[in-house]
């Protein structure tokens, strides 16, 4: 398969280095230091499928681009979703395809579904209080986390307590708290925590390294080619 990389961060050579290792071919690498190459400079005579992980104020002209180009994407970027429905809606006008997630490791993605099971025995059941903590690595621009919001978004709809999230601590009952911590070099860690008079339950993911999330990128890269629309990790793991 002939992979087009957008982005050449960290993520971007781990990318690099899977893809190869699983017999792929890196057909181009778009970035601010290689200004040679460009994203209309590749079509789908050339490209399968483009995998792109980049910045917040670049992510949606680099996936629109790509669509307009004919060529699916795969888009790890978080921070930009508020240009989503755009991008579903050019998604759509050319007929494209487009994966996204904001976390692309196979464990966060059950990490999502046992979340969301999870908030809602803890609401049948009542008496507790939840919040989200994430923390990751000081070059992160975005908080929360796109992973954060991911998780949030899951509790607010079997939480129904919880009416909406705000990224500090909070002592509004309705408010569901999400507290970012930038440290270090950590990967990302993600931790629901509900809290009685009694007892206190968590549901934490750790990620050790980028390479789970390059392998479900991957996964998705391989995946996408054949299928038109908008996608997830739920269409890819079947949850």
């Amino acid at each position: 398969m002939n992979i087009l990389l957008i982005g050449y961060g960290k993520m971007g050579h781990a990318l690099e280095a899977q893809a190869i290792a699983r017999g792929h071919r890196i057909a181009g690498i778009i970035d601010p230091s290689r200004p040679e190459s460009r994203i209309t400079d590749f079509t789908p005579a050339t490209v399968d499928v483009a995998i792109e992980f980049t910045h917040p104020d670049s992510a949606f002209l680099n996936v629109s681009t790509a669509l307009r180009q004919g060529i699916p994407v795969v888009c790890g970027s978080t921070g930009w979703l508020h240009h989503f429905e755009e991008a579903r809606e050019l998604c759509q006008e050319a007929d494209g395809s487009l994966f996204y997630a904001s976390n692309y490791s196979v464990g966060v993605n059950l990490f999502f579904h046992f979340n969301e099971y999870m908030a809602a025995k803890m609401h049948q059941f009542g008496g507790y209080d939840v919040q989200v903590k994430e923390i990751h690595h000081v070059h992160k621009v975005d908080q929360p986390s796109g992973t954060a919001l991911t998780t949030a978004e899951g509790i607010l709809r079997h939480f129904p307590s919880k009416t909406h999230w705000r990224n500090e601590t909070t002592a509004n009952e309705k408010e569901l708290a999400i507290l970012s911590e930038r440290e270090g070099e950590v990967v990302g860690t993600h931790i629901v925590t509900y809290t009685s008079a009694l007892d206190t339950i968590e549901l934490k993911h750790e990620a050790h390294s980028r390479d789970a999330f390059a392998q479900g990128a991957l996964l998705a890269a391989e995946w996408l080619p054949g299928h038109q629309g908008v996608f997830g990790m739920k269409d890819l793991l079947g949850l």
